[in-house]
């Protein structure tokens, strides 16, 4: 394992900012996982720090293929992590919104830069991000539909669904989106939480990136299977929205079975703790994913199921 710093950036107060890596293996670049671009991404820092711890002793066992360099860089932002602020702390940018990034301009900009520089290259990227709404999903890989993407290795990972969705104009500033206009097949990976550690999902992650690199013949372990992708459009998972604010309680939980009809959840007037408005299942089907937030503003996804089919 060789520890290498791919960007750094030179600070008037403080420390220097560096963005750190983990380097396994020699030759072709081969897959390059990439963690937290964000302070509050938690769970996906961890999931990476467990990959390095596994893959030091794959290495060590002299386990990892000849000819091929995996790398893992698990923070691109550890001054927001540091304080924990979600965006970047002076002016609230997200670093996962500059891509390919600019080496001359805002400071999210170099550090995107930067970092794309390092990625760059690789035949395969593996993302771990969190969504957008505060929630809890059903883990999954998440793949934009820009004529590049490759569901059948998608499938490798032998997580429970693999969602495809056409891009939207601010995904085209995402590392994501430029890993595949520059030819690296990238996949971004789910886990279940963000800002909180779930032990048992990021395990099953780690299993999910070993699943790949073996059918890849990156690294040489026995790993089980997994599950037979579900692959759904993301415009096919059923939407559940309050029509009035207040405070959300959950009554289902990830990958539960749920009936049309079924009580899902409620909202709670905060004032009086009377019930504003139960929320029922519109389908038959699984529940994907659960806003977690005590609070919830009205016509905002708060479930959403994948159908029966």
């Amino acid at each position: 394992m060789e520890k290498k710093v791919v960007y750094e950036l030179e600070s008037l107060y403080r420390d220097n900012f560096r963005v750190t890596g983990f380097s396994f293996g020699q030759g072709e670049k081969s897959l390059c996982i990439l963690g937290n671009t964000r302070g509050n991404e938690y769970q996906q820092i961890f999931i990476c720090s467990q990959i390095v711890k596994k893959l030091k002793e794959l290495e060590e066992a002299g386990r990892i293929c000849e000819g091929h360099e995996i790398m893992v860089i698990p923070s691109v932002n550890p001054y927001s992590m540091n304080i924990e602020k979600r965006f970047w702390p002076t002016d609230n940018t997200d670093i996962n919104r500059m891509f390919p990034g600019y080496l001359l301009g805002e400071t999210t900009q170099r550090i995107a830069g930067g970092v794309f520089e390092a990625v760059t290259g690789y035949r395969y990227g593996i993302q771990f991000p969190s969504f957008y709404m505060t929630g809890n999903f059903a883990p999954h890989v998440r793949l934009m539909k820009t004529g590049f993407e490759h569901i059948e290795k998608a499938e490798e990972f032998g997580l429970p669904y693999i969602v495809t969705r056409e891009p939207k104009p601010y995904d085209t500033t995402t590392l994501n989106y430029n890993w595949q206009i520059w030819d690296t097949q990238a996949f971004s990976l789910y886990s279940t939480t963000t800002e909180s550690i779930d032990e048992d999902a990021a395990e099953n992650m780690v299993n999910a990136v070993m699943c790949f690199m073996n059918k890849e013949g990156l690294i040489l372990k026995k790993v089980p299977e997994g599950y037979r992708s579900q692959i759904i459009d993301d415009s096919e998972l059923a939407v559940v929205r309050p029509s009035r604010a207040g405070i959300f309680q959950s009554k289902i939980h990830v990958n539960q079975r749920v009936e049309k009809g079924q009580k899902l959840a409620q909202i709670i007037n905060p004032y009086d703790g009377s019930c504003r408005e139960e929320l029922l299942s519109p389908v038959d089907g699984v529940i994907f994913f659960v806003h977690n937030h005590p609070m919830t503003y009205a016509n905002t996804a708060v479930l959403k199921i994948v159908p029966s089919e």
